[in-house]
């Protein structure tokens, strides 16, 4: 990896989030938490709140790949991380406006396709488009269960159904794969990564709490972050999922439903 840079500079592609719990609220407080520089590409304005997406408005996609380019072209950029693209057309912009920089500038990529409260996010084309033809295009893939379950028609009820489902996206063409755990059952939860070594498990005991919404997001951050800083992917990933577990335990109650977490009041001392 690159040697470490005192200001990371994390371009973070998706939606924004109206209560600032997921999407670009998330990806901003988290990158500037771990120390980064955050910028952004706004894919769609989202109306939501804790209870539910009440409804979203996707931004031109020209529009979009002009916010991409300028940013590479004027401040430069040591990651990048994706989320929500919400369209075909969407799909499509990303990758012409990623297409020269992939080689060069490492990308997370979590595949955002329904809310934590069940509301689609990207139509069944947006999501073969995104599989055949952005994920190749990426360092890491993060998916959770269903989203990795969509990505590769599987039933992931086993630990073993999930490491076999991590070993076939990777072969799809993303270095590095990890689908994360949090969906499953039980007081453990497991994160499998799929990389060019083998398979790596990550546990650590359950956080009950309501309040997890854009866990996701921040996890994909967290980590793009600790690649821009110079980090192997093991310990940014590690990195990642410290950050996580102390917003989640910091999250301060907000909204009746899946609240957002405490980005700014997490402990955490392990920043680059």
């Amino acid at each position: 990896m690159n040697a470490l840079v005192l200001t990371p500079r994390v371009l973070a592609i998706g939606g924004s989030d109206s209560c600032g719990g997921a999407g670009v609220e998330a990806d901003i407080k988290t990158i500037t938490r771990l120390g980064g520089h955050a910028m952004t590409a706004i894919t769609a304005i989202t109306v939501q709140d804790s209870q539910a997406v009440h409804e979203v408005s996707l931004m031109r996609p020209d529009l979009v790949m002009r916010a991409i380019q300028v940013v590479f072209d004027d401040l430069g950029v040591d990651a990048i991380k994706i989320g929500m693209l919400g369209s075909t057309h969407m799909v499509g912009a990303i990758i012409a406006a990623l297409r020269n920089h992939a080689d060069r500038t490492p990308i997370v990529l979590d595949p955002v396709m329904i809310s934590s409260s069940g509301r689609h996010l990207i139509d069944s084309a947006g999501v073969a488009k995104l599989r055949d033809e952005l994920l190749p295009m990426a360092m890491l893939l993060t998916p959770n269960l269903d989203e990795a379950a969509a990505l590769t028609g599987s039933t992931l009820n086993t630990i073993d159904a999930i490491e076999s489902a991590a070993a076939s996206l990777q072969a799809l063409g993303a270095k590095f794969v990890l689908i994360k755990g949090g969906h499953a059952s039980g007081d453990t939860v497991v994160d499998v990564l799929a990389s060019p070594s083998g398979i790596t498990r990550f546990e650590g005991s359950r956080i009950s709490t309501r309040h997890s919404h854009g866990t996701g997001c921040t996890l994909a951050s967290a980590i793009a972050t600790g690649i821009a800083s110079g980090l192997d992917m093991i310990p940014a990933i590690e990195q990642g999922r410290d950050f996580v577990r102390a917003a989640l335990a910091a999250a301060p109650g907000y909204g009746t439903g899946a609240g957002p977490l405490g980005h700014s009041r997490a402990i955490f001392d392990n920043r680059p």
